[in-house]
């Protein structure tokens, strides 16, 4: 089980000043604020892996910058991890495993600017990974809409 926090950057569908909205949090200027809401994010990893659907839960909050994400998700693993472990697993997933291209594994110090543009979906950050026990906590920059837009040409030349 776990839990995911996004810290995302606004959207185009965010107030741009304090205005009227059903969501009192949604109603307020995204440019200026840190505004707690609701995520797909974590129904999204029970669709993508059905053994999680229903354990995991999560909150976006967005933040005042035009672009660069940052996941940070928290599980309970069945055994004691170490964070060298855990790094190790994320590096080899992503430089000789399925999401070869897709994820990236970074040891640099990175920021959000950092990441815009990037071409994978997400940017596994060791720098920030933590365990304590059965306890994990890793993070994740990701740039949505480039990434998500490489993975559709990606299908698209597959289709072709």
């Amino acid at each position: 089980s776990g839990f995911m926090t996004t810290i995302h950057a606004y959207t185009n569908d965010q107030q741009i000043l304090d205005l009227p909205h059903k969501d009192l949090r949604r109603a307020r200027a995204a440019a200026i604020n840190l505004i707690p809401t609701s995520t797909g994010a974590a129904r999204a990893v029970g669709v993508v892996i059905p053994e999680l659907e229903g354990k995991v839960d999560g909150v976006s909050i967005r933040a005042p910058v035009p672009d660069g994400s940052i996941v940070d998700f928290g599980v309970h693993l069945g055994r004691e991890v170490s964070v060298e472990e855990i790094n190790a697993h994320f590096q080899e997933v992503a430089d000789k495993g399925g999401l070869k291209g897709i994820l990236r594994y970074a040891d640099d110090p990175l920021v959000s600017s950092d990441i815009i543009g990037s071409s994978y979906s997400s940017i596994f950050d060791s720098q920030l990974t933590m365990a304590n026990g059965h306890e994990v906590k890793v993070f994740a920059w990701y740039d949505n809409e480039w990434g998500f837009s490489c993975r559709l040409v990606e299908l698209v030349q597959r289709l072709l």
